[in-house]
């Protein structure tokens, strides 16, 4: 499997071939999409690429953990986490492995 990872600069780069934009533009786009999506999320709205996969915002209630090493209870607050559901397409597309 490989380490490589898909940054911000590579995003940009991809629009800067793909659509023929200036570098700067590229990352401008890029910026402003994430953040679009970015603050639809801190709203509580789901983000939803079709046949890419959903992004939204769930509340967590309290709740009690334990500490692996020690054993001990120990209280988890309350929190808001960011989950992906991807989409079939997607997901049948990792499955075979398919570029």
């Amino acid at each position: 499997m490989s380490e490589k990872t898909l940054t911000r600069m590579d995003l940009s780069e991809a629009v800067f071939r793909e659509v023929g934009l200036s570098r700067n533009e590229s990352a401008q786009l890029v910026e402003i999409v994430l953040q679009y999506m970015s603050d639809a999320l801190v709203q509580g709205e789901q983000v939803k690429i079709s046949s890419f996969g959903t992004f939204s915002v769930r509340d967590k209630t309290a709740r009690v953990g334990r500490n692996p090493k020690t054993g001990d209870e120990v209280p988890i607050s309350p929190r808001r986490v960011l989950t992906f559901r991807p989409s079939h397409l997607m997901r049948e597309r990792v499955a075979a492995g398919k570029k």
